[in-house]
């Protein structure tokens, strides 16, 4: 039976990230706030009008409808809407974003969400007036994120629970111009922790890098609470006929966005090189990439002959993305880091395909291991070669296979939600 108590409970979620943006970097937030009710605890979002954003998917919003969720929208912040007044931008360069990206972090600490901060503490003290909240649910990034919770419970003294989707000091491409940038960045993250009554992260990694670097939290003060994926999502992408493929190549699927050492380069020169020493293969793998494709993407694709193994579908709403990778043979995702938790990996796992992981050491391999995946080196061409050529003999003799139930039932954001209320319940029994 779900945890539940007898007297509703209100929570406050500061999520700057919110639908109807789309990307990734949501689908956590939204599926917690999607699932609080039914553990007893009402969700009021304080989050703001989409605008000079990547992505927008007006559909995440379906998944609130008809549950006792509340949305409160300020103005935006940051550099956005500075220039413009539409709701999605087109992604940038991988040059431009670096750029705008290191020049933001040079400018704005913690981060280019700082403007947000007032405006956003001042209407949840509106609403706290309106009805009492019972506990502080602030997610980061953006971290100006944690700064108002850390404000807001100064001001109301109820418990604030931190929610990391990525680490803040040691995040991987954060980057620091002056050693000042990056002691400020710890002072406000000690800040933000002192004042905390709870924290979440998604991974072990994020855990003891908080630990360790601040030594007044305690083994007991951290959970970790892993990405997940939404068994509803799969259940509505299959309630409308999958698109019925005839078995002539198998369908290698990529879902999300390229930046930093996230990059298909490596994983497109061992297509084109195994297509080069085993001319038998072309048309027989087909690479798919859901999600927007860069300019230099495409022309890598062209310069290494891959214009006919390669197809790219844009921007799709959530659910459609699902249905991609339901009808695809293997699941691919590459990170080059031991921090980052990306949550494509969880809703790959969630749709019971293979995966091909070009990861380093850490949790992420360790997951697709266990997931019964195939993990390179992130630049291992040699390996990545070996490894869709594996994959390839295993199609063609009807051997693929996915994940044990057993691990995909891990994952449920149904299960993971009940954890955090869990934590909420026993902050409120502390006070």
């Amino acid at each position: 039976m779900p945890l539940r108590t007898d007297t509703p409970r209100r929570v406050l979620v500061i999520a700057y990230y919110f639908p109807p943006m789309g990307l990734s970097g949501v689908q956590r937030t939204l599926k917690f706030v999607k699932y609080f009710s039914e553990f007893g605890w009402h969700p009021t979002v304080l989050t703001v009008q989409p605008r000079g954003y990547l992505a927008q998917d007006d559909s995440l919003l379906e998944d609130l409808e008809g549950r006792d969720v509340r949305i409160v929208r300020t103005a935006a912040a940051g550099p956005g809407k500075l220039v413009t007044k539409k709701q999605v931008v087109t992604f940038p360069s991988e040059w431009s974003r670096k750029l705008l990206s290191r020049l933001s972090d040079t400018v704005f600490i913690p981060d280019n969400k700082i403007g947000w901060k007032r405006k956003a503490v001042a209407r949840a003290l509106e609403l706290a007036r309106e009805t009492p909240f019972d506990m502080i649910f602030a997610t980061a990034p953006p971290f100006t994120d944690f700064l108002i919770g850390r404000e807001i419970k100064r001001k109301l003294n109820i418990p604030l629970v931190l929610d990391y989707r990525d680490p803040w000091v040691d995040y991987p491409f954060k980057f620091y111009p002056t050693p000042v940038h990056k002691l400020l960045n710890i002072h406000l993250e000690r800040r933000a922790l002192r004042a905390s009554s709870h924290i979440v992260t998604t991974n072990r990694k994020v855990k003891e890098t908080i630990l360790r670097r601040h030594r007044f939290l305690g083994y007991h003060d951290v959970d970790i609470v892993s990405q997940g994926f939404d068994p509803a999502d799969f259940q509505k992408a299959r309630s409308t006929p999958l698109e019925q493929r005839q078995r002539k190549a198998m369908r290698v699927t990529y879902a999300g966005v390229f930046w930093e050492d996230r990059k298909p380069d490596y994983f497109l020169r061992a297509l084109a090189e195994l297509q080069k020493e085993q001319p038998r293969l072309r048309g027989r793998i087909d690479a798919h990439f859901v999600g927007n494709f860069r300019e230099e993407n495409r022309k890598l694709v062209v310069r290494l002959g891959l214009h006919d193994t390669v197809t790219e579908t844009g921007y799709l709403p959530h659910v459609d993305c699902i249905r991609e990778l339901l009808v695809s043979d293997v699941l691919w995702m590459i990170v080059g880091d031991d921090l980052g938790s990306p949550g494509k990996t969880y809703e790959y796992i969630g749709a019971g395909k293979p995966i091909l992981a070009c990861a380093p050491e850490g949790f992420i391999k360790n997951a697709v291991l266990e997931a019964g995946g195939i993990v390179t080196a992130p630049d291992d061409v040699p390996a990545i070669k070996e490894a869709l050529m594996n994959l390839y003999t295993r199609w063609e003799r009807h051997e693929l296979r996915g994940p044990e139930q057993e691990v995909i039932d891990g994952y449920n954001r149904v299960i993971l939600t009940r954890s955090v209320v869990k934590i909420f319940e026993s902050l409120l029994v502390e006070t």
